[in-house]
């Protein structure tokens, strides 16, 4: 639009073309894209103010912006976050991923049984009666987590039998039973946080207060964990608890009522940390609350570690075989 009082511009040129129109008389020159100097840009950018030619500037909610400040404004845009911080999540990708390392590795233990001894849970002994000796204390500490990937040890010289079947079903039910929503609503980091602490929290219990010589495996741990997590999220979103109450209930009883064959160390030690990790997890402050939720962590890890080297020296110093 042109000012009153001004003539019309040329036909075909824009309204700015009036204020250079003496460039070649000493005047100042037009203004050139901030991309490419070799072209003229009489429109600048909405945001930042620079000129921009037509293959750098896109249009705007107002006026034209630059490459830039787009690429920028979308780098800023906040990513949409759950009830207690994570990022939000439409599907169980990881649920499913860890159900799929389970049972590939129940697939492997059936063609080599040997891997329960390799990578099963046990303190400190020795599987021929003599030197080497094998376990946490002996500084085979992936044991507390590879433990937790395995269903029960051998029945026999076949592989697996009907025990191992039924704690790698049950645990994977379960897992699907509870593990999508927990994604979804801790989101992906937090979820895998407290399924694998409260699986290494299962196998430190289990290495503190079960016999030093008795080997166990299975997810039992990291399950328990789960079920505990999903009592505090459900208490937080004030949703009904009674169901995963009763769950919880019934297995803990047959955790003790089956001692010989169920390793209850197990379970709950998988359950306090469970519950304890997502506590601080969904009661962390929404200030700086991604830092006190990894700070908490950290904590438990840290807990969790030291544990391990008390009774690793416990036992090494109490055991000579």
């Amino acid at each position: 639009m042109t000012a009153p009082g001004q003539d019309s511009p040329e036909p075909g040129r824009p309204d700015e073309v009036n204020q250079y129109a003496g460039a070649s008389d000493g005047q100042e020159a037009p203004p050139t894209c901030y991309r490419h100097p070799d072209r003229e840009a009489w429109v600048s950018c909405a945001r930042c103010g620079k000129h921009a030619c037509p293959d750098c500037r896109r249009d705007a909610a107002v006026g034209q912006q630059c490459l830039e400040c787009i690429r920028g404004a979308g780098s800023e845009t906040r990513q949409p976050r759950s009830a207690f911080g994570g990022r939000m999540v439409s599907s169980a990708t990881l649920t499913w991923t860890l159900v799929g390392i389970n049972v590939v590795l129940f697939l492997v233990e059936l063609v080599k049984p040997s891997l329960a001894q390799d990578w099963g849970m046990i303190g400190y002994a020795s599987f021929t009666g003599r030197p080497p000796f094998q376990g946490v204390a002996a500084g085979e500490w992936y044991r507390l987590i590879t433990s937790a990937f395995l269903p029960p040890a051998p029945n026999g010289p076949n592989g697996v039998g009907t025990t191992g079947v039924l704690d790698i079903a049950f645990n994977m039910w379960a897992l699907v039973a509870v593990g999508p929503a927990l994604e979804q609503t801790l989101g992906r980091a937090r979820f895998l946080a407290v399924y694998l602490l409260s699986a290494l929290g299962g196998g430190v219990a289990f290495f503190l207060f079960a016999p030093n010589n008795q080997l166990a495996l299975g997810a039992s741990g990291a399950i328990f964990g789960l079920f505990g997590a999903w009592f505090v999220v459900a208490r937080k979103l004030r949703l009904d608890v009674r169901g995963i109450v009763t769950v919880v209930a019934i297995n803990l009883a047959f955790s003790f009522f089956f001692r010989g064959s169920i390793a209850w160390q197990d379970h709950l030690g998988g359950l306090v940390v469970g519950v304890l990790t997502t506590f601080a997890f969904a009661y962390a402050p929404r200030r700086n609350r991604t830092l006190v939720q990894v700070a908490a962590a950290v904590v438990i890890l840290a807990v969790l570690v030291l544990l391990v080297v008390y009774r690793s020296h416990q036992l090494t110093s109490q055991f000579s075989f």
